[in-house]
């Protein structure tokens, strides 16, 4: 279904990976085409392609590289200056970084790279979202991170500026609730692509659990169609991660994520494994925390930020043996999710009576 017809997308960062994959996709929905990365030659085959395949009628290709001053501003002028309106964004060109911030990391790198990941990604959205505004209608999608919500070292300032990203989207989406423009964040999980080699981080221990670009894309895609105002691709178990970034105490998570971007140990026969029954009883424990949750929410201020307190003070004792075993406990539970969903809701049920315990 071409519903895209006689619109315009922008897709930067299109030569490879969640953005050519996006870019595939509006070609696929009948969308005229403006792909933007660095190079000239990539973008070109794409566009071969696409209109061999899809048919697509109009493709302007816009080599720039967009960690360099004003590039956001020069591709806004190339659009104006051709008569081209825009009517959806995609802001995905973005770069990471790998080591510890203080010692490995190159600082030109660096700056290069919030250029890119923020500023640009900023100033983007400033021109054509005015323009959107003017006309009331349009629609953006940001590329954000699960590292946008979670502390990553080894990755600091990458995640730092995906963190901006995601806060960014969702200020600028209640303030554009009453128009006819929408804003979408995109928070994947590590994707396949090339990414972790041009980061350095291609012998990580997070890079044995990359999603496929096609279905980080494809989810992306929907929901920015949808008008919602984030997608998280992968199912319950990475909403599980959104969730655990929420209510467990940062120092938790930073300890979760520095073990998992370390880089892949030799093999070890010998080396020790958790247990089966840590396993389920760490899995019983996060099902008893949900059902907590959702009691909690219908508390008062006051017993919530007794809560919160009792919470952190636990968290800080117990933030290093946690670490050590929350991922673990989140692949546990996902796997016992459909056997377990019944005793969970009555669980639920018994939700008020917990709440009050913890009040005490």
């Amino acid at each position: 279904m071409n519903t895209g017809t006689g619109k315009t997308a922008l897709i930067t960062g299109a030569s490879s990976g969640i953005g050519q994959e996006l870019a595939k996709l509006f070609a696929q929905d009948g969308y005229n085409l403006i792909l933007v990365a660095r190079s000239d030659d990539k973008l070109d085959r794409l566009a071969d392609v696409f209109k061999s395949n899809y048919g697509t009628q109009e493709i302007t290709v816009i080599g720039k590289d967009l960690a360099t001053e004003d590039a956001a501003q020069d591709v806004y002028n190339q659009v104006k200056a051709k008569g081209l309106a825009v009517d959806v964004l995609v802001n995905d060109a973005g770069v990471g970084l790998y080591g510890l911030f203080a010692t490995d990391t190159d600082w030109e790198r660096e700056k290069a790279m919030i250029h890119l990941n923020v500023l640009t990604l900023t100033q983007m959205t400033k021109l054509f979202l005015y323009d959107m505004l003017a006309r009331n209608e349009g629609k953006i999608l940001n590329l954000a991170s699960l590292l946008s919500i979670t502390p990553t070292p080894l990755m600091a300032v990458y995640a730092g500026t995906k963190a901006y990203v995601y806060n960014f989207t969702q200020s600028l989406i209640n303030e554009v609730k009453d128009t006819h423009v929408t804003i979408t964040a995109l928070l994947p999980n590590a994707t396949d692509t090339d990414f972790f080699f041009k980061a350095g981080a291609e012998n990580t221990k997070v890079t044995d659990e990359v999603q496929d670009p096609v279905m980080v894309a494809k989810a992306g895609y929907d929901a920015l169609m949808a008008g919602k105002s984030k997608a998280i691709p992968g199912g319950f178990k990475n909403k599980s991660y959104e969730v655990l970034s929420y209510v467990a105490p940062q120092e938790t998570l930073a300890a979760v994520m520095r073990d998992k971007m370390k880089q892949k140990p030799e093999p070890d026969e010998n080396e020790p494994k958790i247990s089966l029954a840590w396993g389920i009883g760490f899995g019983i424990a996060v099902i008893a925390g949900i059902a907590l949750t959702i009691g909690y929410k219908n508390t008062s201020d006051f017993t919530k930020a007794k809560y919160k307190y009792k919470a952190k003070s636990a968290g800080d004792t117990l933030s290093d043996t946690f670490s050590s075993l929350l991922d673990t406990v989140v692949d546990s539970v996902v796997d016992a999710y459909q056997t377990t969903k019944a005793k969970a809701e009555k669980v639920v049920s018994k939700a008020e009576d917990v709440e009050e315990e913890v009040a005490v």
